[in-house]
């Protein structure tokens, strides 16, 4: 009996379906498990193509798919709360607003605060088939994001911020009722936050004690302008789910959530989405913030002197968020 696929033609024909994959690009998919509608705004970089609309709406439980073409690079966020005219089209969106006026964003990026999802694909061929991404909070929060790899080669960990930093915002980077929480370059737009002027260097500029704090809760996040090495991380030929109000544990490896020194080097592939059928943004009940009682008293993560919090309050606020997230 003749064999099918001779060793050298099944060979071939592998390489062929992933010389395909390159050619055809990344499938995005957008999936809602937030109990409420969002809008999700989509920003190319420049040099990109647009990936077919730049804004649109999302109903809760809802999905939609885009393919982007090899080299591709942009931005990705939720927008919430917005009312658009159903006759003018016009309106606008409490967090995340892109300025456009439509729910097409129209090349405009997301108004801070806003969760940001961001991806460098890698080409066809040559050395740079390899995608970058991460979730980044140097921007501010909304809400929580998640980001799930698929069908791909390499590292290809899970990444984003599944706790709601909105439940523990201090008063001075609070957007609206709890809806939305700043950075603190957003809020202040010193250089010192903002990694500019002086500070514009890894040597230079230090995680300040707010990032720290949306570090502490989510580790796998960007937290601040040179938070490299432990939130950006790569993939090869894969596809992603972007997904907003994920559930606690679609996350990969929520339950030991410390992220890689280096993400290219570590050994674990492929990843595990979301199985969740609906999720309240408010992951800690009961007391309705991160860290016990800090807040009922005023206490503020800004220093009243020198915008210094001592090393006591610091570990105190470290140890309290690891426990909430593992337990």
């Amino acid at each position: 009996m003749d064999q099918i696929f001779s060793p050298p033609s099944f060979f071939f024909i592998i390489t062929l379906l992933a010389f395909c994959k390159g050619i055809a690009g990344t499938t995005f998919t957008f999936l809602n498990k937030c109990e409420f509608t969002v809008w999700p705004g989509i920003l190319a970089n420049a040099g990109s193509s647009e990936l077919g609309s730049s804004g649109f709406e999302l109903p809760m439980g809802g999905s939609k798919s885009f393919q982007a073409p090899p080299g591709w690079s942009g931005r990705f966020w939720a927008r919430t709360r917005c009312n658009f005219d159903p006759n003018s089209g016009q309106g606008s969106c409490l967090t995340g607003d892109c300025g456009s006026g439509r729910v097409e964003c129209n090349g405009s990026g997301a108004i801070p605060p806003a969760t940001l999802a961001e991806f460098t694909i890698g080409s066809a061929s040559g050395s740079g088939t390899q995608d970058y991404y991460d979730v980044s909070l140097v921007d501010g929060y909304n809400i929580p994001m998640v980001v799930d790899p698929s069908n791909g080669s390499g590292s290809c960990l899970s990444t984003g911020c599944v706790a709601d930093l909105n439940q523990l915002c201090p008063a001075e980077l609070r957007v609206g009722n709890g809806d939305g929480c700043k950075s603190a370059c957003v809020a202040f737009g010193t250089p010192e936050y903002c990694c500019s002027g002086a500070y514009s260097s890894p040597a230079t500029c230090a995680p300040s004690v707010y990032s720290k704090a949306f570090k502490s809760m989510c580790p796998r996040s960007y937290s601040y302008a040179y938070d490299d090495a432990t939130s950006t991380f790569t993939c090869s030929g894969a596809d992603y789910t972007i997904t907003f109000c994920p559930t606690r544990t679609s996350q990969k490896s929520s339950r030991s959530d410390t992220p890689p020194t280096d993400p290219g080097t570590t050994s674990e592939s492929g990843s595990e989405s979301g199985s969740g059928s609906g999720y309240s943004p408010t992951i800690v009940t009961g007391g309705g913030s991160w860290f016990p009682d800090l807040y009922s008293n005023g206490w503020s993560l800004r220093a009243k002197h020198n915008n210094v919090i001592d090393s006591q309050q610091l570990t105190l606020i470290a140890s309290a968020a690891s426990f909430l997230i593992l337990h």
